[in-house]
């Protein structure tokens, strides 16, 4: 007899091994049955096929069938969603990521932090909060409740923005707006740093808080260099090498709004700083057209090319060729930050792609860093396949 009255699915013999190792996932090929009823996003009971408790977790129609929230029986309520994100919290607080001059930061990260399914990024006093499964998306106003109980009172408003992070075919027709509160303001803090979030109309969740750690990294090799930032969304690479002495930084986008927020951005921390130019066009074409040697240190840190495996091959041609041309152009003795948050691509496949550009340019490549994800990105040691950031440091002869 269940303590909890949730329905259950329970798997094929021996398909419970996983689950007994804590990965987070259950595919639908594992179920052997299913009770009468069941609805995505429903709360479910995971049973093995002699009947003992597996969890519970989120149901969804799809390959991932089910996100396992807890590996025991017990009320997925409030005070289970209270109870994560202090934890989650906590954690940010020990990696002291939560200071005077820093109130930027990823809360929660799916199954990194044991909420599959959800994303909180913190700006400031705001909370914005992703849903990637149905089941959060039924959980937002008692995430949002629970986000106001967490970390001494921090959340003051609270966003929803799932409208393009939500399976499409679960027809749930999320609406972008607040749950609690209202907009502010929307200025944010990182390692000091100024800069305006568009939580509203931007991607993602606003700004790509996953580049922080390496964005400081890049402020260390700015000084006294010429600096192309390529795919620079928000500017956060910019005013970085701004800030490391970069003598010129030349940031470019596909996008005329993403352009306008850049500098806006540069702005907030170098008024009528000269030093930065800003350029909306396509990236292939800017590089293809720039000049050998114009510039010293380049980042390429583009969209990702492959949200699926079956875009994988393109996305790897994607890469080649861009880090390529980025080769062919950088000036000696230049350095090259590339960057991949495709989770389709492995960091094998990566730096494959990387390597072969180089050796196409025929230029001697040397390996300075190997960059991931920040620790507020954490990856479920269960849940390898939460490691989606790859990025490479090389220094080009």
């Amino acid at each position: 007899m269940n303590m909890i009255s949730y329905k259950t699915i329970t798997l094929r013999k021996g398909k419970e091994e996983s689950l007994k190792r804590y990965h987070p996932w259950v595919f639908s090929g594992a179920i052997q049955r299913m009770d009468n009823g069941i609805e995505e996003g429903d709360i479910v009971n995971v049973t093995a096929s002699d009947g003992s408790i597996l969890g519970v977790g989120h149901y969804q129609i799809g390959s991932i069938a089910v996100r396992m929230l807890d590996f025991s029986e017990r009320v997925i309520d409030e005070t289970f969603f209270v109870e994560r994100l202090q934890r989650a919290f906590d954690m940010r607080m020990t990696l002291g990521l939560v200071r005077t001059d820093n109130n930027a930061f990823r809360l929660v990260h799916g199954e990194g932090d044991f909420l599959p399914g959800l994303v909180v990024d913190i700006y400031d006093n705001t909370a914005v909060v992703q849903a990637h499964s149905p089941g959060m998306h039924f959980a937002r106003n008692i995430i949002a409740e629970a986000l106001l109980k967490i970390a001494g009172g921090l959340v003051k408003n609270v966003y929803y923005k799932s409208e393009t992070t939500l399976p499409y075919k679960a027809e749930l027709d999320p609406q972008n707006d607040y749950i609690i509160g209202n907009f502010d303001g929307n200025i944010a803090m990182e390692n000091g740093l100024s800069f305006y979030v568009d939580w509203l109309k931007g991607q993602k969740t606003g700004f790509f808080v996953d580049q922080r750690d390496n964005r400081l990294l890049l402020q260390h090799y700015a000084k006294d260099r010429r600096v192309l930032n390529m795919f620079c969304y928000t500017g956060g690479f910019s005013f970085y090498a701004l800030r490391g002495g970069a003598q010129s930084v030349c940031s470019v986008d596909s996008s005329e709004k993403a352009i306008r927020l850049t500098t806006d951005n540069v702005a907030l921390n170098f008024p009528d700083d000269k030093r930065h130019r800003a350029v909306a066009t396509d990236a292939f074409k800017f590089l293809a057209e720039m000049g050998s040697g114009e510039y010293d240190l380049i980042i390429l840190d583009p969209p990702a090319f492959a949200k699926h495996k079956s875009a994988l091959k393109n996305a790897l041609i994607g890469y080649r060729r861009i880090n390529a041309k980025a080769f062919e152009k950088i000036a000696s003795g230049g350095i090259l930050f590339t960057f991949s948050c495709s989770q389709a691509v492995s960091k094998e496949q990566f730096r494959v792609a990387v390597f072969s550009a180089a050796a196409q340019s025929g230029r001697k490549v040397r390996i300075l860093h190997q960059l991931t994800q920040p620790s507020d990105h954490p990856i479920n040691i269960y849940h390898p396949e939460g490691e989606y950031l790859k990025g490479l440091v090389l220094y080009v002869e």
